[in-house]
């Protein structure tokens, strides 16, 4: 089971069984306002233009009380569905989520399934209580550390931004002592996706950390490599990390240019083909 550790700000780490770190910023009820105001614009247009073609179709056959039936239908299902259905079908965003690039996970960061997004919509009802002002939800989600709705809470699911930016490009490690730890790990060492994942991440973020706080974290990874690699106790973890990425991203490329895409999915790439 994945374990979590305490969070200092917005965002949230989860560690897994294999000691590696993800962290991930949670999106308050600001960043989300905008999301649902999108999405409600989305669903009233989608109303009106249904409502007005089916009204005038079947009206002109004659069939206007079937019109209106088929309008309300139309209204429930954009009502209770349309959150749900997309953020089913296209990995935990509707559309206004992803022009606000945020997107909904389980607590454990992992996809959510088709029954969490549907559920946490319909929930969506007691949320919006007292009327249409979202007081209860709003109080859920200030009384807890990730912004979670009672619909999240009782779908295990949460909201976390896209920070798309932290994948671009490749960083270049200069630190002598990091180019000497780089060195020192095994020729045959393979990093997975998910320790590429993560590597990228701390090189891309780690001069935004103060130094106590840079340690901190590259411990969670740090540490099992240290020991997997049979390196000294005083080794600056840190640098460690910088190590094993410069050595994945950088030293191992077959030519001498640094790529401009993401590492991330040269990892990913390359675990494909070797599949």
């Amino acid at each position: 089971m994945l374990r979590e550790r305490g969070q200092f700000d917005t965002t949230i780490e989860i560690v897994t069984p294999e000691n590696i770190a993800f962290r991930y910023r949670v999106a308050g009820p600001f960043r989300r306002l905008p999301a649902y105001l999108i999405d409600l614009v989305i669903r009233s247009a989608c109303f009106v233009l249904g409502a007005v073609l089916m009204t005038w179709l079947l009206g002109f056959a004659g069939l206007a009380m079937v019109g209106i039936g088929v309008t309300l239908v139309l209204w429930f299902l954009l009502s209770w569905f349309y959150g749900g259905l997309f953020e089913a079908y296209f990995n935990g965003q509707t559309p206004g989520k992803r022009m606000m690039q945020i997107r909904v996970l389980t607590i454990d960061g992992q996809p959510i399934n088709g029954l969490q997004a549907v559920l946490r919509n319909v929930l969506r009802a007691v949320d919006m209580q007292p009327a249409v002002f979202y007081q209860v939800g709003l109080l859920a989600a200030t009384a807890n550390d990730r912004f979670q709705r009672l619909g999240d809470l009782a779908c295990g699911t949460m909201v976390v931004l896209e920070e798309r930016n932290w994948f671009r490009g490749v960083v270049r490690i200069d630190d002598p002592e990091a180019i000497r730890l780089a060195a020192l790990i095994p020729a045959n060492y393979l990093v997975g996706r998910k320790l590429g994942m993560a590597l990228a991440a701390y090189a891309h973020r780690r001069d935004a950390f103060s130094w106590g706080r840079r340690l901190e974290i590259a411990r969670h990874l740090g540490e099992p490599l240290r020991k997997t690699f049979s390196l000294p106790p005083n080794t600056n973890l840190d640098l460690l990390l910088c190590g094993l990425y410069h050595r994945t991203f950088i030293t191992d490329r077959q030519d001498d240019a640094i790529p401009t895409g993401s590492p991330f999915m040269e990892t990913l790439a390359q675990e494909e083909i070797s599949a």
